[in-house]
């Protein structure tokens, strides 16, 4: 399903769009991919630098348990 989004625009960008057969928009829909794409990656970078400072406090024997605990839980 899409949805009509509206931008303005100046003139003179248009008329050289449509002059040079430019697909406003294909370019539009690409351009809000590509930041959308960006914007999670940078969230994504974010999280995991909060996951890796959170569990830089736990110790290597630490880990070792808790997977063993978790392998005898199953």
């Amino acid at each position: 399903m899409s949805v009509i989004i509206s931008v303005r625009v100046r003139r003179e960008l248009k008329e050289k769009a449509k002059r040079l057969g430019i697909d406003i928009r294909k370019v539009i829909e690409r351009a809000l991919e590509e930041e959308i794409k960006r914007r999670e990656e940078e969230e994504l970078a974010k999280s995991l630098e909060e996951l890796r400072r959170a569990l830089s406090g736990i110790s290597e024997r630490e880990w070792v348990e808790a997977v063993r605990e978790a392998r005898n839980a199953r």
